[in-house]
């Protein structure tokens, strides 16, 4: 019994021996149950075969040679189907009838009858040629009979000729039997070459096929080309847009755009280069709202091979239209350098001409910020560049020798020390004394403001504060920043004043929130200045009064959409603006602004997203030198040292006589106010009575009604305190 000779496959890098073991002449036995006298190997042969052949199978089938001729066969495939199709456009109606519906789904009905009266043109220029083909036979046999009686006859008149000339009656003939000659020469020359040109024709209508098909066949991933089967970064093309618009998931926008099928790229506008990116304009079918989109952000990025950051949808004037900004892939993780209040020592600045360069759009070009008279509020999450992108609105504001900074951070850890020798006033920390300061620098605003107000009243000047005015030298109405970074301290701080007033709060009764109210309603008009910074937006942190009163709103990441829209408003972030889908972390920097006229964008924006120059501590601290050189020496002012804290006792003792006993409460106020104006402004007997509670001293009324302190119980309050602290040290 002869059996087949062993297989060697290579499989997975592993040498596998297949060995059939079934007999060549003998058909295989039927036992379940292995006899005791067959080789043990048989056994195991045949199970190594079948579990062999699968692999053997998907091996062969997954080969890169055998990938590569499918990919040619579904090239021809794909030019044989475009090539049939184009001719049944060329033969029928059928592009009539797709640009038609592509017209009816957009609504264009003007288009639509365009397109059907060419429809009825085709149809009757196509009955035209069918009945001139009817009666082509008869006027080809016709012209047949007639060309071939001419030339017959020419030749036998060339032959009569020559026959003549030669005196030979057989060259009557001879015409004839040249032309019959050259009709078998060129049948035996035909016949001979036939197949050749036959399979010539084949080959080259294959590669005709094969070319177009390369072009056009969607090819799967599995049959790409090595090295090409990663579509991250492919070129943004017409028909590229119309499938990620029809996989959005939208069924209704999917139906049309099938109805609409070559035409549908009549839905888009030129694709335009725009900076690292291209832009686009997507007139949606009807039925089809621009919500819709927007809302599927992420799903048409992955569509057209991008990532979410890098797709931008914004809704341009006309209705049912989209603005797709699409980025080349990785062009926005690339910096975009520094900034030119870095690289240019001579750069100065102009409040009312000129722009701040904060950075580039989205298309590559410079954003130039202008602040003249204008509001600024600056929102954003922790640690995603807020400061530094206020911070470089401040600095080029600075190199105006005629501007003004009274600046808090009320966060205090060296972000604005630059400024120190800058500012009027340079408030840094975080407590409630500093909030202090802060509202009294904002109050101070006020009074500044209406101080100018009234000035220009009396001056009669009929165009406001023009830039001559502003930079007149002693005029008092030169530019003035008051800057408040961190303000969501101030806002929510629960001190109050001497008087009882709340520092902060949403009330008519918050000394931040009215004095910042006050400064939005009218401090522009005399070159007043708010700007704000401030962390994750809330009602309580940023009140609603306040927040839609500025003119310049920029964000940068944000955790959610409802705080996107309390920074830059609800119709900026109804018409596309986005600063809740920037990434936390690597978008740092990035910010979407709303800020009318004093940016440059596209008409019909609500807003524009800059990716601002980062200018670190040194260089702000060199820019800062720079516009101190500019103007006269300023000494700031720390506007906490005023309200720093003092101790109550020890001063009650001091503006107590030596020999008096008991005392008036309001005699006791009115010393101490005399002692230190500022921190005792406001107080009142009530409240001296609860800050002296703590030391055991309570002022009580006499028999006249009249409250009064005590003096031998302040004495004794000092006494304890310092024997108490005696012991402690002691111990």
């Amino acid at each position: 019994m002869s059996t087949s000779t062993d297989n060697v496959v290579d499989l997975d890098s592993r040498r596998l021996t297949v060995v059939d073991a079934v007999p060549v002449d003998e058909p295989p036995v039927l036992d379940p149950e292995p006899t005791s006298s067959a080789p043990a190997g048989a056994e195991q042969g045949s199970v190594t075969d079948r579990q062999a052949r699968p692999v053997l199978v998907v091996r062969i089938v997954q080969h890169r040679h055998t990938r590569t001729a499918a990919r040619q066969v579904v090239y021809v495939a794909a030019g044989a189907m475009t090539a049939a199709k184009h001719s049944r456009d060329e033969r029928s109606t059928a592009r009539h009838h797709r640009m038609m519906r592509a017209a009816e789904v957009k609504g264009d009905h003007a288009t639509a009858l365009l397109w059907e009266e060419r429809a009825s043109q085709h149809r009757a220029a196509r009955h035209a040629r069918r009945m001139a083909l009817l009666h082509a036979p008869a006027q080809v046999a016709k012209a047949a009979t007639y060309g071939a009686a001419t030339t017959v006859g020419a030749l036998l008149l060339i032959g009569a000729c020559l026959a003549a000339a030669t005196k030979d009656p057989r060259e009557v003939i001879a015409p004839t039997m040249a032309a019959v000659d050259a009709v078998r020469f060129v049948v035996t020359l035909a016949s001979i070459l036939w197949a050749p040109a036959v399979l010539t024709a084949v080959f080259a209508g294959l590669m005709a096929l094969w070319s177009v098909g390369r072009k056009r066949a969607e090819v799967p991933a599995w049959l790409a080309p090595a090295g090409q089967a990663d579509i991250s970064g492919v070129p943004i093309t017409p028909s590229l847009v119309v499938v990620a618009l029809r996989e959005l998931g939208i069924a209704d926008l999917r139906t049309k755009i099938k109805a609409m099928g070559d035409s549908g790229a009549t839905m888009l506008s030129l694709i335009r280069i725009a900076g690292c990116g291209v832009e686009v304009d997507v007139t949606l079918p009807e039925g089809t709202s621009t919500l819709e989109i927007q809302n599927r952000r992420r799903k048409l990025a992955e569509n057209l091979h991008r990532h979410e950051h890098e797709v931008f949808i914004t809704i341009p004037p006309a209705p049912r239209t989209v603005r797709l900004w699409i980025a080349d892939s990785g062009a926005l993780d690339e910096p975009i350098g520094p900034s030119p209040l870095v690289l240019d020592p001579s750069l100065v600045a102009d409040i009312y001409t000129g722009r701040v360069p904060w950075g580039q759009d989205l298309r590559g070009d410079v954003a130039a910020l202008s602040i003249f008279q204008r509001h600024i509020l600056l929102t954003g999450a922790s640690n995603q560049g807020k400061t530094a992108a206020l911070r470089a609105l401040m600095l080029w504001a600075a190199l105006d020798p005629t501007a003004e900074f009274w600046l808090a951070d009320l966060k205090g850890v060296g972000d604005w020390r630059m400024f120190d020798g800058l500012a009027t006033t340079l408030i840094q920390g975080p407590t409630d004394a500093h909030v202090a300061a802060t509202c009294d620098m904002v109050d101070n605003g006020v009074t500044e403001m209406e101080r100018r107000l009234m000035k220009v009243e009396k001056s009669g000047a009929t165009d406001g504060v023009t830039r001559e005015m502003a930079r007149k030298p002693g005029s008092g109405f030169h530019p003035l920043f008051i800057v408040v970074d961190e303000s969501q301290v101030a806002f929510v701080c629960p001190a109050k004043d001497g008087a009882g007033l709340p520092y902060g709060g949403v009330k008519a009764t918050s000394r931040f929130f009215m004095g910042c109210r006050k400064i939005l309603n009218q401090g522009r008009a005399v070159n007043v200045h708010l700007v704000l910074g401030t962390q994750d937006p809330t009602d309580a942190n940023l009140p609603k009064i306040v927040r839609e009163a500025f003119h310049i709103r920029a964000a940068l990441f944000l955790g959610t959409e409802s705080q996107a829209k309390m920074a830059l408003g609800e119709t900026a972030v109804d018409a596309g603006a986005a600063p809740h889908k920037l990434r936390m972390g690597l978008d740092k920097g990035t910010l979407v602004v709303a800020a009318g006229d004093a940016i440059a964008m596209p008409s019909g924006q609500s807003s524009i997203t800059v990716r601002s120059h980062y200018i670190g501590g040194k260089d702000a601290m060199a820019i800062a030198d720079r516009a101190k050189s500019l103007r006269k020496p300023v000494t700031t002012r720390d506007g906490a040292e005023d309200v720093e804290e003092r101790d109550l006792l020890l001063d009650v003792e001091s503006v107590l006589g030596f020999d008096e006993t008991l005392v008036k409460s309001s005699e006791v106020i009115t010393r101490l106010k005399g002692l230190d104006p500022k921190f005792y402004e406001g107080w009142t007997q009530n409240k001296l009575s609860a800050e002296l509670e703590p030391d055991a001293v309570i002022p009580r009324k006499t028999i006249d009604g009249t409250m009064h302190v005590d003096h031998a119980e302040v004495r004794a309050a000092i006494a304890a305190r310092e024997t108490g602290a005696g012991d402690g040290s002691d111990a």
